[in-house]
């Protein structure tokens, strides 16, 4: 048998860590509550499908454990990036 043959299993590759982008720039102060909520909402949802947490669990500042609160603290502290789509133009009567 030559040394390059290997018949053990073949160990796993090891995980990919993606780490969560952080907007380089805090996000502009939502003061719309229903603004608010819609980008906690898709934030919450975007939790729920797997992304990372953008909190840093060892500020010592409270961590909630639910997606959703977790969300809502990620929006309050401007590390969420949003747009929000131009008004549409008014249709014209010719």
């Amino acid at each position: 048998m030559s040394d390059d043959v290997f018949d053990g299993p073949e160990t796993p590759p090891a995980p990919v860590v993606h780490l969560p982008r952080i907007p380089a720039q805090p996000a502009p102060e939502i003061t719309s509550r229903f603004l608010f909520v819609d980008v906690a909402a898709q934030r919450a949802k975007q939790l729920r499908m797997g992304a990372l947490a953008r909190i840093d669990k060892n500020d010592g500042r409270h961590v909630p454990h639910k997606l959703e609160r977790m969300a809502m603290e990620e929006v309050k502290r401007q590390l969420v990036e949003y747009t929000v789509p131009p008004d549409p133009e008014p249709p014209t009567l010719d």
